[in-house]
Order: structure tokens, then C-alpha cells, then sequence
């Protein structure tokens, strides 16, 4: 992505000179390069993802919330309806082609193609029905939900994981992954941040994990799958990783970051 500004300098009474700034948003890749190390002690000692219930804020921020610990919270979903709720037909009811919502999607929200040939979030929830309902090609696609109104009605079906820490305070934008059996994200490294939480709506999503390369001879890599109904917290900042639908269902994933 390109953003150009024009800048104006005037010499003396006569000579202007006009010259644009351009700034350049850096691949991934690049970005990888100019990543600041890490510090190896947030995994030296991790030999597994830990699985937690019932945990309070307080426990949660002193061994988890900042440490870059990785951890799976299986009651995480308390109280929410979005397991009974979220499907492709409800999101695309969000998304329809005439909505104003898909509209302010195209402008502002990030989309993430993966391994399939859609190019916009109109071109996922315009294939068939039966490529919906797994019948076709596989498929596996993500994007930022940065529109208020399609965020308040998904924020009628959960609300903020409780056990987060009481000061944190969460992202206004909402991330959505959905995709079918044996497709997932390769493996990467985010540039958001912040740590963050994704709970596992439908089906079941193999995580793979790999500590940074300056601790590849101290930190171990790691495994997990997240069932449905269950929140993995992870700062994927640090962490290298990748996901796998695991279950013969439809995989669906909704998260957020926190400070």
C-alpha cells in the first residue's frame, strides 16, 4: 500500500520545490527481519499448552495475561450464544451484497484469502450453497470486522472472555477465521501488538506452535486442539504459528486483542 503527500518548500523568494513523501507498507516478510528479539524466558520452561477452567482475572494476569504463556480456557465461553448462533448462512446475513455493512467492510476492514481464489469477503458469501455446506473445494478464509454495526450484533452473542485481567481493555475490531476440514493458515508471525484470545465456536482447530528463532535451541515447539466452546490465549506476536481444521464440521473462530 501506497500513501503519497505532497510537501511544499519555498528557498529564498523564488525557488519552490515540490516533492512527494511516499511510504511503503513492508511484506510481512520484511517486517519479519526488523522484529525485536525476544526474550527466550517466556517459553524456556513451557513443554505443553496448559488447560485451565474456572480461573479468575487475577490468576489469569499473573501466569498468563502478559507472559507470552500460552494457554487454553476451556469454560471460556460462558454464558454466550454464539455457539448456537454463528453459521455461514448468519454471517452472511451480516455481509449481504446490498448491505451497507459489506460496503464499509470493502473500504476500511482487512480480508485474508489464504489458499483460496476469493479476492473480497462479497466473493466468499456468493458461493454456492453447496460449496458452503462442504460439498466442493475446500476453503479457508479470515478478515477484521471494523464496522460498528455488524460488531454490535456479534457482540449480542458473546461478550468480553471473563477472565481477563480488569484493566485490560479490549479491541474494537473482532477477527473472523472460518473454513472447512484440512485447511487452515500456514505458518506466520503477527504484527498487531497485542496478545490475544480466540474462541473456538464450531469445530475443532489443531494450533501449531514455534518459539522465534533466537530461541530455537531453548524453547520447545508445541501442539494443541482447541474444542469448540474453548478460548486459546496467545501472543501470536512471538509465537510462530499455524492452524488446522481438525473435525468434520465447519470451523468457526471469532477473537480479539487486549492491552
Amino acid at each position: 500500500m501506497h500513501d503519497h503527500k505532497l510537501f511544499t518548500i519555498t528557498l529564498g523568494y523564488y525557488t519552490t520545490i515540490n516533492y512527494f513523501q511516499c511510504t511503503i507498507e513492508m511484506p510481512p516478510s520484511v517486517q519479519d527481519v526488523f522484529r525485536p528479539p525476544v526474550e527466550c524466558g517466556m517459553c524456556r520452561d513451557v513443554t505443553h499448552v496448559e488447560r485451565v477452567h474456572t480461573i479468575t482475572s487475577t490468576q489469569f494476569e499473573d501466569r498468563y495475561a502478559y507472559s507470552g504463556r500460552p494457554v487454553v480456557v476451556t469454560d471460556g465461553q460462558k454464558n454466550w450464544t454464539a455457539p448456537h448462533t454463528f453459521s455461514f448462512a448468519f454471517f452472511k446475513s451480516i455481509y449481504s451484497d446490498d448491505s451497507p455493512v459489506l460496503e464499509n467492510f470493502e473500504r476500511d476492514c482487512q480480508f485474508f484469502p489464504y489458499q483460496t481464489e476469493f479476492r473480497n469477503l462479497r466473493q466468499v458469501f456468493n458461493m454456492s450453497e453447496e460449496r458452503a455446506n462442504m460439498h466442493g473445494d475446500p476453503w479457508y478464509i479470515g478478515w477484521s470486522n471494523c464496522d460498528s454495526t455488524a460488531a454490535n450484533i456479534l457482540r449480542g452473542h458473546y461478550e468480553r472472555p471473563y477472565f481477563l485481567p480488569q484493566s485490560a481493555e479490549s479491541s474494537k475490531t473482532d477477527w473472523i477465521f472460518i473454513g472447512t476440514p484440512g485447511y487452515g493458515a500456514h505458518m506466520h508471525i503477527d504484527h498487531v501488538g497485542n496478545p490475544s484470545w480466540q474462541a473456538q465456536i464450531r469445530g475443532r482447530k489443531l494450533w501449531t506452535l514455534e518459539p522465534p528463532p533466537e530461541c530455537y535451541f531453548q524453547c520447545l515447539p508445541l501442539e494443541v486442539v482447541v474444542e469448540p466452546g474453548e478460548i486459546i490465549v496467545l501472543d501470536t506476536n512471538i509465537w510462530y504459528h499455524k492452524t488446522l481444521i481438525v473435525s468434520k464440521d465447519l470451523s468457526i473462530t471469532i477473537g480479539s486483542e487486549y492491552d
